[in-house]
């Protein structure tokens, strides 16, 4: 059995509140500033500073394309320019002139490509995938971009919507003769704080065996880490506390998959990481990945997966101790995650810059005999 978990931080499109902003202060504050006045009723002053807002945010190139024409790609539909006009026209009923802002920004089709290559070259039986769009997107994914890349599709696909509503969802993906007995849906979490839930799968192998799998994606807050450290503490525990009852009730293979969010330094994770017998998969002396290059393959970076594979560690695929005991070999595939200066390490030759990455994260995987 392979199992593999991988954070895609979306297939095709991506809500922009998720997008780290690079634009400098002034630009920032013009946006701002411009989506106040658009909210205001009309008059001289406010239609005037618009003008001058349009011009400094380069609006007026966009009358090369002043008409869209939409079109449905994985399941939402999107606008692409024509070249019909030199000036933009409003309508005769409305009046209006003006744009839409849309909530999610489109992801380049080769990072698309470079999440296909990871999975094709892991090749799992088993794929957990972190922070899906929706649905259609993973059916389109699954059946037309992974083909591409020598992968077969997997016959079976599940994607149950959160609360969080940002498009970060979990899906499973199953294929070789594995099959999905059961989902039960956990709340993990009782703050205000919309937060994602535990989804925890039943499987059965092909020789008729049971793994209970749980996908999990806690909580993280880049402006308020202190919240988010005391909800994805309280998410662990009450992780821990459904492993715990698992194992109570005589399961034996039991696997914790998912995006943790915190190093394993981090006293957030202690409930599931010190607390449980539970393995991690980095920890298997099978584990096998390409290391970083020349002096940063001798370097062990605080957080990072091991020494000579200097990434933060966010993922993780823990195992029941009988799992661990039947690891047969297991690795990370980090081809597709984008090197910021140092450290350094192999990436698809196709990558030629950030937007083209697969993810900022890792592949992680493993093959266990049952």
């Amino acid at each position: 059995m392979k199992i593999a978990t991988f954070n895609v931080q979306n297939l095709f499109h991506r809500d922009r509140r998720l997008i780290q902003k690079t634009l400098g202060k002034c630009i920032s504050d013009w946006i701002i500033e411009f989506d106040t006045l658009l909210k205001k009723e009309k008059c001289a002053s406010n239609t005037e500073r618009l003008m001058e807002l349009s011009f400094l945010l380069d609006f007026d190139k966009t009358y090369q394309n002043p008409y869209v024409a939409m079109r449905k790609k994985a399941g939402e539909l999107y606008l692409k320019g024509m070249n019909c006009s030199k000036e933009l026209k409003s309508g005769e009923l409305t009046d209006w002139n003006g744009w839409i802002k849309v909530q999610t920004i489109p992801i380049d089709p080769e990072a698309t490509n470079h999440k296909a290559m990871v999975i094709s070259e892991i090749d799992p039986d088993i794929l957990v995938l972190q922070e899906v769009e929706d649905k259609m997107s993973l059916d389109e994914f699954n059946n037309f971009i992974l083909p591409k890349f020598n992968c077969e599709s997997f016959p079976d696909s599940f994607l149950i919507p959160n609360s969080e509503g940002r498009g970060r969802n979990q899906a499973l993906l199953l294929k070789n003769g594995y099959q999905l007995e059961s989902i039960k849906v956990h709340k993990i979490d009782d703050s205000e704080v919309v937060t994602q839930e535990l989804l925890e799968y039943e499987i059965q192998t092909p020789k008729g065996k049971s793994i209970h799998l749980i996908s999990a994606y806690l909580y993280e807050n880049r402006f308020d880490k202190d919240i988010a450290f005391e909800i994805r503490k309280n998410q662990a525990y009450q992780v821990s506390v459904i492993y715990k009852m698992l194992q109570m009730q005589g399961k034996t293979n039991i696997v914790i998959a998912g995006t943790f969010n915190a190093p394993s330094y981090c006293s957030s994770l202690v409930p599931l990481l010190q607390d449980t017998d539970l393995k991690d998969i980095g920890k298997s002396k099978t584990f096998n990945v390409d290391f970083d290059k020349g002096k940063d393959a001798t370097y062990f970076r605080l957080g990072a997966y091991r020494m000579g594979v200097n990434i933060k560690q966010k993922d993780y695929l823990l195992l029941s101790p009988e799992l661990f005991l039947n690891v047969k070999n297991s690795g990370l595939n980090r081809k597709g995650v984008w090197p910021e200066k140092r450290p350094n390490w192999g990436i698809y030759s196709t990558i030629h810059n950030k937007n083209q990455a697969a993810s900022g994260h890792p592949g992680v995987w493993g093959t266990m005999k049952l």
